[in-house]
């Protein structure tokens, strides 16, 4: 190999990976949804407690430490819809920048 293909190389893998840190960023930040007084990360995490806890409210720390109660059916709702949404934009923009490789 000459130095310019290992040039080229490095560039491309260079460029691939700061494509994907950039995504992560995006997309991260597009899972944080405010609902009932907090803030909250849609992730899996809290989507399982939501869905494990058996009464109708609960207290739980939002992105801020503080207790908040809230409905618990309803706040479960939200985020999942923002992950799906979130999760499926963010997918279809990984496979493009995957075919671009």
């Amino acid at each position: 190999m000459d130095t310019k293909t290992l040039i080229a190389d490095t560039k491309a893998r260079f460029s691939h990976n700061a494509a994907k840190a950039y995504l992560k960023d995006k997309y991260q930040s597009k899972l944080i949804a405010a609902n009932q007084g907090g803030l909250w990360v849609a992730n899996l995490e809290t989507i399982t407690s939501l869905s494990t806890f058996g009464d109708d409210e609960m207290i739980l720390i939002d992105s801020f430490n503080n207790p908040v109660k809230v409905n618990r059916k309803e706040l479960r709702e939200k985020l999942e819809l923002t992950y799906s949404t979130v999760m499926a934009e963010w997918h279809s923009e990984w496979m493009e920048l995957e075919k671009k490789r």
